[in-house]
């Protein structure tokens, strides 16, 4: 696993992780959430939401998008502008998936199914949520 140094006195600046697929990863994003939200003050909502949104992406690139082959990467950047804006991207090695067309997780029938609700929390918590064409990368906008 690379990691960036994380280094944020400047209220701008690029960080990198490289995780495994593997489940036990989430712990990395989990530290590296709570080490960001240290250095720039995060607010409780603002931490809460870019902690379950971060979490939630990295758990879909593990599982859907690179089927827990821990051969395979998850890949996060973040940006962080001018103390103002943090913009994350989550990417996998997964051949993506139509984001476009996913289950309401609100309709009756599916109200109680074990999953499927990722993508729409996420949709709901994050200031600006972008896929790109394939559905193997996804960038998440907060502002902070």
């Amino acid at each position: 696993m690379a990691t960036s140094s994380i280094d944020f006195s400047d209220n701008t600046g690029l960080y990198t992780l490289q995780l495994p697929s593997k489940l036990e990863s989430i712990t990395t994003v989990e530290n590296f959430i709570d080490n960001l939200s240290e250095k720039i003050n995060l607010s409780e909502e603002t931490y809460a939401n870019v902690l379950t949104c971060v979490s939630e992406a990295v758990i879909n690139a593990i599982v859907h998008g690179n089927k827990q082959d821990d051969t395979k990467k998850v890949y996060i950047n973040l940006e962080v502008i001018e103390g103002k804006r943090l913009i994350f991207t989550v990417a996998d090695e997964g051949l993506g998936f139509d984001y476009n067309n996913l289950p309401d997780p609100t309709s009756p029938e599916n109200l109680e199914n074990y999953s499927g609700r990722g993508v729409f929390i996420i949709k709901k918590l994050a200031d600006q949520c972008i896929f790109n064409a394939i559905g193997n990368e996804l960038e998440l906008h907060f502002k902070i």
